[in-house]
């Protein structure tokens, strides 16, 4: 989409930048990267036809068609290829219209929504206000038990105000509306729709097969609202956990493109013919979860020992061979236009582990085991270095390494101890929202306080930029010092493809091109 279809739409790149100014969008990690990516396909005009099949690190028979069921990576996936959302992200991480033609707002409150004209679900049906009212306010009901619930609820009212216009009402002025928006979760379904058997949506592809834990496969919808697109005539997607078992689908040609590519393999990949990695630096993180629901792990003591024990330059070096940034337990990234560079980095150090550790009743106690899996990227390489720096200090410390299926649904946020992987979130609100608020679902470590509750509130309505700017380095403090999650660092999403495989870029909010590969690349064979 260029400069023009924007304004036509009514929404400029300029009145866009003003809405970003005050929302905060991760806008670094991507340039470099996509620069070379549209310069090796600035002179090829995309081709139409061709089958691809890609192959994503955590697939499981929880994989779902509902979009507010759906909580991995290659349910996002699922969701672009067969649905559409009111916006969707451009490689600057710029929130576009897609099936909103416009957005505009003079009080970052209530937000009048023109619906782009012409647009068809798969059987047929025009696109109506009423689906996006549905689609959005479903996520509120409890009984829907959405994973986005905590965001949705700032949705006071959603309603049709004209025959192709919806005006959204929030609880209190969001800046961040457009970037929420192009979340996965709230692609539009149709008014009324329970059933989740099968899926119509409004997206480039439609769906033909869904075997949950086995396969999805769509085919091209020719009657798709973004003209000329898809380019392929189908793509199936597979899940393979093992990272090497992946590279070697690629590599042999079962598959076309994968992701989560072990630092390790990057070169076997890179230096065979015909093949090669993309690289986008994002604010991914796999980070150590201390349950506040169990006396020991949720001791603040214990806390801070555990994050003395992690050689944050040797996670970076050695288990991510340098595809990564080293963190200091806030989860904004260096060079999120919001990370607080302030906070001083918490060292290697063994003898304040021990300290802290020792006060809490952990040294020479049976305590809880750490689940770490293959999913959750470099997690079991992580705890045994830190199984090795425990044993230092005098610290039992026992690694459980469970399979990649079901992990997710069967482990995470389950044990006292464990693994979480969180995908970049594009806005600090909306990793907040879903991550660190007291109520949230996905609140990894059961953490609760209501002074980050009562910053986040406030720092949504802050149209101020300086004052926003110091709400979200305070909550970040708070993160960091007193939070239940360790986070060492931030990693490169690494994608392998033949090269054949053209169009892919990087989009930093996840893997395969923040998981719309679908829409974007073509076969050039």
């Amino acid at each position: 989409m260029n400069d023009d279809e924007i304004k036509q739409g009514g929404f400029s790149r300029r009145d866009m930048m003003r809405v970003l100014a005050l929302g905060g969008v991760l806008a670094s990690g991507a340039g470099g990267l996509l620069a070379g990516a549209k310069s090796a396909f600035a002179a090829d005009a995309p081709k139409r036809g061709g089958k691809v099949r890609a192959a994503y690190e955590s697939i499981s028979t929880s994989d779902t068609l509902d979009p507010a069921k759906g909580s991995s990576g290659s349910d996002y996936i699922r969701f672009f290829m067969i649905y559409s959302g009111l916006t969707q992200f451009d490689p600057s991480l710029t929130p576009q219209p897609a099936l909103a033609e416009s957005l505009d707002t003079t009080d970052a409150k209530t937000w009048v929504i023109k619906l782009r004209k012409g647009v068809t679900f798969h059987d047929g049906k025009p696109l109506t206000p009423a689906d996006v009212a549905y689609s959005l306010l479903r996520h509120k009901n409890p009984a829907t038990a959405s994973k986005v619930k905590s965001v949705a609820d700032q949705f006071a009212d959603v309603k049709a105000t004209g025959p192709n216009e919806v005006t959204i009402t929030l609880t209190q002025p969001n800046a961040d509306l457009p970037v929420i928006l192009a979340t996965p979760q709230l692609v539009v379904i149709r008014d009324g729709t329970t059933d989740f058997t099968t899926a119509v949506g409004t997206g480039p592809y439609k769906l033909k097969t869904f075997k949950p834990g086995v396969t999805t496969v769509g085919v091209r919808n020719d009657n798709y609202w973004r003209p000329g697109k898809p380019y392929l005539d189908e793509v199936e997607l597979i899940g393979i956990s093992d990272d090497a078992a992946r590279a070697n689908a690629l590599l042999s040609g079962d598959v076309q493109l994968i992701n989560g590519v072990d630092p390790r393999a990057t070169q076997r990949i890179a230096s065979t013919p015909g093949y090669a990695i993309q690289e986008t630096k994002s604010g991914l993180y796999t980070d150590l979860i201390m349950r506040r629901d169990n006396p020991l792990t949720g001791n603040p003591d214990f806390v801070e020992g555990m994050k003395y024990l992690f050689d944050r330059d040797q996670i970076r070096t050695a288990v991510f061979r340098g595809f990564a940034v080293v963190g200091n337990d806030q989860p904004i990234p260096p060079g999120h236009r919001y990370y607080f560079a302030g906070l001083p980095q918490r060292p290697y150090d063994l003898d304040r582990a021990k300290f802290h550790l020792q006060k809490a009743g952990a040294i020479g106690a049976a305590i809880p085991p750490v689940f770490a899996t293959s999913d959750a990227n470099g997690s079991i390489e992580m705890a045994v270095l830190m199984q090795q720096s425990a044993q230092k200090i005098g610290m039992n410390l026992q690694v459980n390494r469970v399979p990649a299926d079901g992990y997710w649904s069967n482990h995470w946020m389950k044990h006292p101890l464990g693994f979480g992987s969180i995908n970049p979130r594009p806005s600090a609100d909306v990793l907040f929202t879903q991550f660190f608020k007291s109520d949230a679902p996905w609140n990894e470590s059961g953490w609760k306080n209501p002074k980050f509750d009562q910053l986040l509130l406030a720092a949504r309505a802050e149209t101020d930029e300086a004052k926003r700017k110091q709400m979200y380095a305070d909550m970040q403090v708070l993160v960091s010092k007193e939070g239940g999650i360790g986070i060492p660092a931030f990693l490169s999403l690494l994608d392998g493809y033949d090269k054949r495989l053209r169009g892919l870029g990087s989009i930093p909010t996840g893997a395969m091109m923040g998981f719309s590969f679908a829409e974007h690349v073509w076969w050039d064979a």
